[in-house]
């Protein structure tokens, strides 16, 4: 039986990123030729646009933008959204994009908008392993078998 795996809409190629652009990962991509790929993108599930103002996750907790807006919101119902579409199409593993406010699942950049990343986890990251889901790195030949 084929596994549904929930993977960043960005390393699919998919132009969601902060900037309009995306990350794509053609060896990923190959690499899960074999299961069935439900993309995601927390941000874009959350309302926010693409393009959007880049936003980082403060020391408070609250996820603001670079000119100062508080999208802590646009965040939290992303991860809700993501976590629901996870549960209606019983995936319970995800390939996520480090460094991202939303998805990253060792870095995340420090809240200070100087291109600086820290050991952290986003908020979508966070809550998926609160609710049971495997995070696979992008190296899955094995996790995948």
């Amino acid at each position: 039986m084929r596994e549904v795996i929930a993977v960043s809409a960005c390393l699919l190629g998919y132009n969601c990123k902060y900037n309009g652009k995306n990350n794509f990962n053609p060896k990923l991509v190959k690499q899960l030729k074999d299961n069935i790929v439900l993309p995601i993108c927390p941000e874009e599930f959350g309302g926010m646009t693409t393009p959007r103002i880049p936003s980082e996750i403060q020391k408070d907790g609250r996820i603001l933008n670079e000119i100062g807006q508080d999208v802590s919101c646009c965040f939290q119902r992303g991860l809700l959204v993501t976590l629901e579409m996870m549960r209606q199409h019983q995936s319970t593993k995800a390939i996520l994009k480090d460094g991202s406010p939303s998805c990253g699942f060792t870095q995340i950049y420090d809240g200070t908008f100087t291109n600086t990343k820290m050991e952290g986890m986003g908020v979508t990251a966070k809550h998926l392993l609160q609710n049971g889901v495997t995070i696979l790195n992008m190296q899955v030949e094995s996790a995948l078998r």
